[in-house]
């Protein structure tokens, strides 16, 4: 941008950083946290996206659960991840929780952060954003006790959209507006462990492929297996290839997937679970991370999701949702296949004729 709109706006950039940081851009380090879960931290992307537009050449750290932190990996904004082993806090011996403790505060102050932004507003990572020593201290205030650890806390919203109340809290700060982006960058390493993993089951990449995420964290927000199981058979009658996807807890659960004779990456690491994803057409399933994920790396999906559910971000119309409180069950499969027919036909496949 050029010209008196784009001075303008470099002069508003830098207004709001001087305001909202008091340093300069040579010597901001940023830390941004959200400790979980998969869903969750995926909702923080478009934010981590803006902060890095507001502050081009800051080194940006990403606080996150252990067991999350393979996810920012995937996040191209972020130059450093700072695990946390919850698990150790848990630990029955008190000296190993207060070394973990000091290690985590030598993490949390040594990059001398000038600013901390809290996208989960729980007690634990409230507390962590005050530990950091940040002289600026962002947050989302879910109760009015934790205000205290920001400079600027800005109480949650809960109509919005998670990714909508992360850009508002950067907004109610003082970063100025910028387009949107949700954009999850797979490690190609991921894509090649994912291509190998369609030619051992016989997959071919080139052809269409309907990818079925059947379970969600919470057993109140899948659609029954069988129905998953006869809109495959639909759609694989029709000439597409599928594969089940799940997490290592869910290869029991998968097993009437596989006698059936459908594939099942049960098991499969996350990036190579989003690489899977990324070789296929189409995904469909629950509210879960998994989806929301496939919308990230840029994929069509078919979400069945419970009415205040969240919808894939920017695609309210990828979400089919029952009227009146009305439990999952009572999705049909011809919904679904219908769902999924307009899907394809938005992707270009000639597969996707009902």
């Amino acid at each position: 941008m050029s010209g008196p709109a784009g001075l303008e706006r470099s002069m508003a950039i830098r207004a709001a950083k001087s305001s909202a940081i008091g340093t300069t851009e040579a010597n901001t380090n940023v830390l941004l946290l959200r400790l979980k879960s998969i869903g969750d931290i995926l909702f923080t992307l478009p934010a981590v996206h803006r902060v890095r537009e507001a502050f081009p050449g800051a080194r940006i750290s990403f606080l996150a659960s252990k067991e999350y932190a393979p996810l920012l990996e995937g996040f191209r904004d972020v130059d450093a991840i700072i695990a946390l082993d919850r698990a150790r806090f848990r630990h029955p011996n008190p000296g190993v929780i207060i070394a973990e403790a000091f290690s985590l505060l030598r993490h949390l102050r040594r990059p001398k952060f000038s600013l901390a932004i809290d996208f989960q507003g729980y007690g634990e990572t409230a507390l962590l954003t005050w530990w950091s020593g940040a002289p600026q201290r962002w947050g989302n205030v879910y109760r009015p006790g934790r205000k205290w650890a920001y400079t600027q806390g800005v109480n949650r919203d809960p109509g919005q959209h998670p990714p909508e109340g992360f850009l508002s809290l950067l907004d109610a700060c003082g970063l100025p507006a910028a387009p949107i982006r949700n954009q999850f960058t797979l490690p190609s390493s991921a894509v090649e462990e994912a291509r190998l993993f369609f030619q051992d089951r016989g997959l071919d990449p080139a052809r269409p492929t309907l990818f079925v995420q059947p379970f969600t964290s919470s057993p109140h927000k899948d659609w029954p297996l069988d129905r998953y199981l006869a809109t495959a058979g639909f759609w694989q009658r029709r000439g597409w290839q599928i594969l089940f996807g799940g997490g290592p807890a869910e290869r029991a659960a998968l097993e009437p997937a596989r006698q059936a004779g459908f594939p099942v990456s049960a098991g499969a690491s996350l990036l190579v679970t989003a690489g899977l994803m990324k070789h296929s057409t189409l995904i469909i399933g629950g509210d879960t991370g998994l989806l929301h994920l496939a919308v990230a790396i840029d994929k069509r999906v078919v979400m069945l999701n419970l009415p205040g559910s969240a919808h894939p971000f920017q695609h309210p119309d990828w979400a089919i949702t029952q009227a009146n409180g009305q439990p999952l069950a009572t999705i049909t499969t011809d919904a679904v296949n219908e769902a999924c027919a307009r899907a394809f036909a938005e992707v270009g496949s000639a597969a996707g004729r009902c």
